[in-house]
């Protein structure tokens, strides 16, 4: 792989930020400018792994232990980054991924209330040096975000209360690491949003768009 932050971009926020609209116009903004990329997401990115990902999105809000979600996020993890992730970024692709590690520590730490020492071991234990060079974190008012929510799963029936724990652990990651973390403003129009993000995108890495 090549020196500096490796080209792997996640895109993380609480529901309805809009993850999915700005991971495809990153996607086509890099491909215009001559680059490979892998879109990719989690839960998910393999066979095995959407399987998983329709244990944990489908059925009643409380269907699962909090340390039982992790775990299958984790496992999912695994395979994602075996079977597509590193294999990618060896190939000299970007990865663009919708949600990684961060969203378990936000969605089963914070949100859920697991030990977060322990969501960091699992972290490093599974992901090792394959960190993303750069997070993007989409900030939205919760309310707004519930509302413009696409689907109604698992997640999105949890309560605003959970949903509002889950803003502030994301706000919180962007703090810890803010070399890797980009909190962005998702509150306004989606080109004023992909613009900021290909300036991060400039400074980062080196990349104009």
């Amino acid at each position: 792989m090549a020196a500096g932050p490796l080209r792997f971009v996640t895109f993380e926020g609480g529901e309805g930020a809009g993850k999915s609209t700005q991971i495809r116009l990153l996607a086509d903004a890099l491909r215009q400018a001559g680059e490979l990329v892998e879109l990719t997401r989690e839960p998910g990115g393999t066979k095995g792994a959407e399987e998983i990902r329709n244990l944990l999105v489908e059925g009643a809000a409380g269907r699962w232990q909090a340390e039982s979600e992790a775990l299958l996020h984790f496992a999912a993890r695994a395979e994602h980054l075996a079977h597509v992730i590193r294999p990618a970024l060896s190939a000299g692709k970007w990865v663009l991924c919708d949600r990684f590690a961060d969203s378990t520590l936000a969605y089963q730490g914070y949100g859920q209330g697991l030990e977060l020492d322990w969501l960091w071991t699992l972290r490093r234990h599974i992901v090792g040096a394959t960190e993303p060079g750069l997070t993007v974190i989409l900030d939205l008012p919760v309310e707004r975000g519930l509302a413009r929510a696409e689907t109604e799963q698992r997640y999105e029936r949890m309560g605003v209360d959970f949903h509002r724990r889950l803003a502030d652990g994301f706000r919180q990651l962007a703090k810890t690491d803010p070399t890797r973390c980009r909190l962005i403003d998702a509150a306004r129009d989606c080109e004023a949003i992909a613009g900021e993000i290909a300036g991060l995108i400039r400074t980062r890495f080196g990349v104009s768009l």
